[in-house]
């Protein structure tokens, strides 16, 4: 299992950036008009343009901190960092996981106000899924160094 979770949460680091460019959800203002999509790193290059201090704060929760996260934890594993390292890196799952809240809300909201169309798209579960599997790799890595 030890090996399973070290490779698996290595695993991760090819995900991520896959998930980054995949589209997110597709969005279009009006019927008449197609649907754009949206991915991690195009809305990043959008509000860059518009918001350079909430696009550092963006980039730091959908880049920096799960992919710190990940780096963290397989140093952990791979016994290249201490144990004592696991509170900072449950600190930056956290974080990461701020990121995929937010664009859930954005598409409620978008739906809410109904001007426009939106519907989710493949990219959005696997950056969910690279959160939430990023999320349990923590966990069981804790149970392991405690256990």
């Amino acid at each position: 299992m030890n090996t399973f979770l070290r490779f698996a949460n290595l695993s991760l680091l090819i995900l991520f950036p896959i998930a980054w460019f995949a589209p997110l959800l597709r969005a279009g203002l009006l019927p008449l008009f197609g649907m754009s999509e949206v991915s991690v790193i195009s809305g990043l290059q959008s509000l860059w343009e518009k918001d350079v201090f909430l696009a550092l704060i963006v980039t730091i929760f959908a880049l920096f901190a799960p992919y710190l996260k990940t780096i963290g934890l397989a140093l952990v594993q791979f016994r290249l960092a201490s144990p004592r390292l696991l509170p900072a890196i449950g600190v930056l799952g956290k974080l990461a996981m701020a990121d995929v809240f937010l664009i859930a809300l954005y598409i409620v909201v978008a739906k809410g106000i109904g001007v426009g169309k939106i519907e989710t798209a493949w990219g959005l579960y696997l950056f969910t899924f690279c959160i939430l599997a990023s999320l349990a790799f923590s966990i069981l890595s804790k149970r392991k160094s405690v256990g």
